[in-house]
């Protein structure tokens, strides 16, 4: 079953990357309390989610924030190591938080996986974008299967 808006996000163990290595975070320390922007998508390094979808959040991360948004985070189906190389690469700093479900626990919970078994890549998370507050969902924009229209950081600030 597919998460959707009203919805309350699960609580499971995600994992981020710090200075001293992998560390877990749960959803409820990411989502109690706070207005978060979620984007995910299917993998760190691959070409619409390097060139499109993480950047144009770290462009407009002031833009977002100003409309009082606590977080900005990413989710992808890779590992903390994965997720932490990449925010450097990409040069993310303090403007997105990179999150891993390295076993795709939090993607499943929502319903929002993505079966790329076919082409090598096993089972990822869906492409989609969505505004929680205090952990309930506002509003998800999920993609239709290879497009990269209604996630991007600027659909997320026209429904800001």
């Amino acid at each position: 079953m597919t998460i959707k808006v009203g919805d309350r996000i699960p609580n499971v163990t995600l994992y981020q990357m710090t200075e001293n290595g992998p560390a877990p975070i749960s959803t409820n320390d990411v989502f109690k309390g706070r207005k978060v922007v979620l984007f995910a998508l299917p993998g760190a390094y691959t070409p619409t989610c390097s060139a499109k979808h993480l950047p144009g959040f770290v462009a407009k991360a002031g833009e977002i924030k100003a409309k009082g948004v606590d977080t900005i985070a990413c989710l992808s189906v890779n590992d903390a190591f994965v997720m932490g190389a990449w925010g450097k690469d990409q040069k993310v700093g303090d403007k997105v938080l990179m999150l891993a479900d390295g076993s795709g626990e939090l993607t499943k919970a929502l319903g929002l996986e993505l079966d790329l078994t076919p082409r090598g890549m096993g089972v990822r998370s869906d492409r989609y974008a969505m505004i929680v507050d205090d952990g309930v969902v506002k509003m998800l924009n999920r993609e239709a299967a290879g497009a990269f229209e209604v996630s991007s950081a600027e659909k997320v600030l026209q429904a800001l």
